[in-house]
């Protein structure tokens, strides 16, 4: 039970400690360490499950990652491989070695230097020091997953694990940390890219992918890459409708509650055909890379982040733009003209509504009437 005022590390401590006997000894110094070059036995099969559960290949990457370096951490910190289930007085270790807390000398963590320069140098780490609270939930979701596949007790579940990352989220929260959000594209700063892409065939190529990210819903990066000729039907002059066929919330193709056909109509539906015609494309990938005039094959997911980059940057935009650039400012914009929100989560396949209204309500922000109060 935890005692209101309790200051969170001393609860967290006390229950490490209550469960020391039960934890392995930390491992030898950092020269002594061996860290494993492969996955655990039983990470490595976590991730094979995964492999066949997910089928966002980014998704399996990200958890083949977090799994790997829950292997080395494991390895480093008690001098054993990892083994799940795991304990929860572990997963809590996990929490308070990454996650930064205030102390009277400063912001300070758990994980020993020698420990955090040998994971550093394993290629584990990208830098010595405490993590973004957005990345120890992502590596305990995924531990989380890990347990759940193997039909295991979740240590990631219990009451304590929770209540630390709850208090560590509000600590974040109370030193002014926000989740880092990229520089919404609306249609100001689209126009402006647009108006970047002269008639080159580069400049066609970049001013349809613009077009069809934003017009047909602010569609992720890797839609864009993986949108084929064949899910692209032409309904007339002014109009196309992409049928969006796999999406991060429909991996397994679309649903009784999704909208798949997106319209992209008039001036993106003119870009479009501009593109395609000028270089041949009748099938395969829509969006394709450009060797001078020679069109090659499709573009990667991390190409058409760096198309909008560049574009962002030729039209002298001020601010860090991506690929989901395009998606946050379609929600953005359409929230600003007034659009009905299940509208456009028609259009974004959003499932949830927590995940849309942040950039929706910014978008309307100014037209709220209770802004208003002191007018005439």
């Amino acid at each position: 039970m935890i005692i209101a005022g309790t200051p969170p590390m001393s609860y967290y401590r006390l229950h490490i400690m209550k469960q020391k006997k039960r934890i392995p000894a930390l491992a030898s110094p950092s020269h002594a360490m061996i860290l494993p070059a492969q996955l655990a036995a039983s990470a490595a099969e976590a991730v094979r499950e995964l492999l066949a559960e997910a089928a966002a290949a980014n998704t399996t990457r990200s958890y083949a990652t977090a799994l790997r370096y829950w292997a080395g951490w494991h390895r480093a910190r008690y001098g054993v491989e990892l083994a799940l289930p795991l304990d929860e007085a572990i997963v809590i270790q996990f929490v308070v070695d990454h996650v930064a807390r205030r102390g009277k000398t400063g912001l300070t963590w758990e994980l020993p230097s020698e420990i955090d320069r040998a994971l550093v140098t394993a290629g584990l780490k990208v830098k010595v020091g405490p993590w973004k609270l957005t990345s120890v939930v992502h590596r305990v979701a995924v531990l989380s997953t890990a347990h759940k596949l193997k039909r295991l007790a979740n240590p990631c579940e219990q009451p304590a694990v929770r209540t630390v990352l709850s208090r560590a989220r509000r600590a974040a929260v109370k030193r002014g940390e926000r989740p880092a959000k990229k520089t919404a594209i609306t249609k100001t700063e689209l126009e402006a890219m647009l108006a970047t892409c002269d008639e080159s065939l580069e400049g066609l190529r970049d001013c349809a992918l613009l077009h069809f990210g934003f017009a047909s819903g602010g569609r992720r990066r890797s839609e864009i890459a993986a949108a084929q000729m064949h899910d692209l039907r032409r309904t007339g002059l002014d109009s196309f409708i992409f049928r969006l066929e796999h999406s991060k919330t429909q991996q397994a193709g679309p649903t009784s509650a999704s909208t798949p056909d997106k319209p992209i109509l008039d001036r993106s539906a003119h870009a479009l055909a501009a593109w395609l015609e000028r270089a041949a494309i009748t099938e395969g990938a829509i969006f394709r890379r450009l060797w001078k005039t020679r069109v090659g094959p499709s573009l990667s997911p991390a190409a058409v982040g760096e198309i909008v980059q560049r574009r962002a940057r030729l039209a002298g935009l001020e601010g860090d733009f991506a690929g989901h650039s395009l998606r946050s400012g379609f929600v953005t914009e359409a929230g600003r003209q007034g659009i009905a929100l299940g509208a456009v989560m028609a259009m974004t396949e959003h499932r949830a509504v927590s995940s849309v209204i942040g950039y929706f309500q910014t978008g309307g922000a100014a037209d709220n009437p209770a802004a208003r109060l002191l007018e005439p």
